[in-house]
C-alpha cells in the first residue's frame, strides 16, 4: 500500500531549501519558525479547503424558537486568525534574509 506524504514535512523541506543558505546562528532560529509556519500553511490549506465547499456563513439559531441569523462559520474565523500567524511567521524568516542580489538561488527559490 502507498504511503500518503506527510504535507507538514513537505512543507518543511520546501521552506527549508529556501533559507537553508541563511548564517548556521540565524538558521537555528530559524528552524523553529519553519516547523510553525509548514503546520500554519497545512491548516490553511486544510481550512480553505472546508470554506470552498461550505462557505463563509452558514444560518445559525441558538435554540429552535429563535429565526435563524446569518453568522461568520469558525472554519473562517480561524482561517483569518491562522492566516495573520503565518503571516507574521513568513515575516520574521524573511527578516533573517539578506537582501537578496538578482539572480540569487534564495530569491529563486521564493519565487516558487
Amino acid at each position: 500500500m502507498p504511503t500518503k506524504k506527510d504535507p507538514v514535512k513537505a512543507e518543511m523541506n520546501r521552506l527549508n531549501r529556501i533559507y537553508k543558505g541563511l548564517p548556521k546562528n540565524q538558521y537555528e532560529v530559524a528552524k523553529g519558525l519553519i516547523v510553525q509556519a509548514a503546520r500554519l500553511r497545512v491548516r490553511l490549506d486544510e481550512l480553505w479547503a472546508d470554506i470552498r465547499a461550505n462557505g463563509e456563513t452558514e444560518l445559525f439559531t441558538q435554540s429552535a424558537s429563535t429565526e435563524p441569523y446569518q453568522r461568520e462559520r469558525p472554519a473562517a474565523r480561524l482561517f483569518t486568525a491562522t492566516d495573520k500567524n503565518y503571516q507574521s511567521i513568513i515575516k520574521q524568516l524573511n527578516e533573517l534574509t539578506p537582501p537578496s542580489k538578482s539572480g540569487s538561488k534564495l530569491e529563486a527559490l521564493r519565487d516558487e
